[in-house]
């Protein structure tokens, strides 16, 4: 199957987790069910060290987009091959904390914050604070004259090239608007940069670093854009520079991704490790450190989503395997964002009698479709459904509507 890798394989028509039969482990341990993996997530951490090696001697930090899936074990397991994270809401900073990262390893990313937000992550000593707007540095002072006069508090500064790519509208986080219209939020443009670094350093703050994040879910198609998005940011941090601040890093996001299609084209990678080492080193930048932030690429292929058939409808023509659990409640993304996920039977992979199967979850909704007309095994009563590439945006957008409940998460 095209989607094998070290989590998932597939023996004699049925679906194994690493060593143990998904049926088997659903059986174990009840449904709805999420299950990741390390071994996969180790794999991907090491592969994304290689394809970025020739950046040397510049440090790479792979900053973990906690967003993604903030299971505690993930994150310890990450911590130990020395991973840091970018924590998006003080929540999540103290999340970390307790997974044992070092506030000098958490890069805080929030927007619209509060002061409450500032007071909880200018407390953690080490950790760098990311200017979303030139206009939040006045709270930002406040909070430290009132709270943390005299202590040196990193920030680096979120800044908006101009170009935006994901693979909804709802994602891209760059740019003066999405492309069904909505006005970007974020980041600082490009008029205001230098004058956020110099009021920052006016303030009392350290300014260290320069970040963008054009958006998620990358394809082939978006790669022209995100080159050209590489040279915006290397650029502006020459001007950066000139002006006077000594950069330790240089953050350039997330936004790749694992496969979640047979016919999806997948980002290349490899190209743009090597676009971003290339331009750098010609640059005469004398940042310390590159930065990338992978979320889906880390966990999502290394999580599985598994779910009880509890009966077949036909209705007008359709087939639907109705199961015992909501996108909202496990996986919201084929809701929110219309996000393929490929769905198999676990027990049963292929047969000569293959139908399209739309798989409906339980909530009231009408979008609460978890796969619409797959081709599978017509399932039966009982059956479990593997929803793949569910490790990322599963359990850390989940919510209890409908009152219903949350999947329970193993790690294995």
């Amino acid at each position: 199957m095209w989607w094998e890798n070290e989590f998932l394989k597939v023996k004699d028509q049925k679906l194994y987790l690493g060593r143990r039969r998904a049926d088997r482990l659903a059986g174990e341990h009840g449904t709805p069910l999420l299950v990741y993996d390390q071994r996969q997530i180790l794999s991907n951490y090491h592969r994304l060290k290689r394809i970025f090696s020739e950046c040397r001697p510049r440090e790479l930090r792979i900053c973990y987009a906690m967003k993604a899936n903030p299971h505690r074990k993930i994150l310890q397991t990450l911590r130990q091959k020395g991973a840091w994270v970018d924590a998006v809401s003080p929540g999540e900073v103290e999340a970390a904390l307790r997974a044992g990262f070092p506030g000098r390893r958490i890069l805080f990313t929030g927007t619209s914050v509060s002061e409450e937000d500032l007071h909880r992550a200018f407390g953690v000593d080490g950790l760098t604070v990311n200017i979303d707007a030139l206009e939040q540095l006045e709270l930002m002072k406040e909070v430290k004259k009132k709270f943390y006069r005299g202590k040196e508090i990193r920030v680096s500064v979120r800044w908006n090239p101009g170009l935006g790519r994901g693979f909804n509208p709802r994602v891209v986080t760059a740019g003066k608007r999405a492309p069904d219209g909505t006005p970007v939020k974020f980041g600082v443009e490009e008029a205001k940069v230098l004058e956020t670094f110099e009021k920052a350093a006016c303030f009392g703050f350290r300014p260290v670093g320069l970040h963008q994040h054009l958006g998620s879910g990358w394809t082939a198609e978006d790669y022209g854009v995100v080159r050209q998005a590489v040279e915006r940011i290397i650029k502006m941090a020459g001007r950066v520079e000139k002006a006077g601040f000594t950069l330790d890093f240089l953050d350039f996001g997330g936004g790749f991704g694992p496969r979640y299609a047979r016919n999806e084209t997948v980002f290349p990678l490899q190209e743009y490790a090597s676009h971003i080492c290339c331009q750098v080193a010609r640059s005469g930048l004398s940042v310390n450190a590159l930065v990338v932030e992978p979320g889906k690429y880390l966990v999502a292929d290394a999580g599985v989503l598994l779910l009880k058939v509890e009966y077949l409808k036909e209705s007008y023509g359709q087939l639907f395997a109705c199961v015992n659990s909501g996108t909202y409640t496990s996986l919201p993304r084929p809701a929110i964002y219309h996000a393929y996920h490929e769905i198999v039977n676990c027990s049963r992979l292929r047969s000569h009698n293959m139908k399209p199967v739309t798989v409906a979850g339980n909530l009231c909704e009408t979008g609460d479709v978890f796969g619409k007309e797959i081709p599978m095994p017509v399932p039966k009563r009982g059956d479990i459904l593997a929803v793949l590439c569910a490790g990322a945006y599963g359990r850390s957008m989940a919510s209890t509507f409908n009152l219903r409940g949350i999947p329970r998460e193993i790690f294995i």
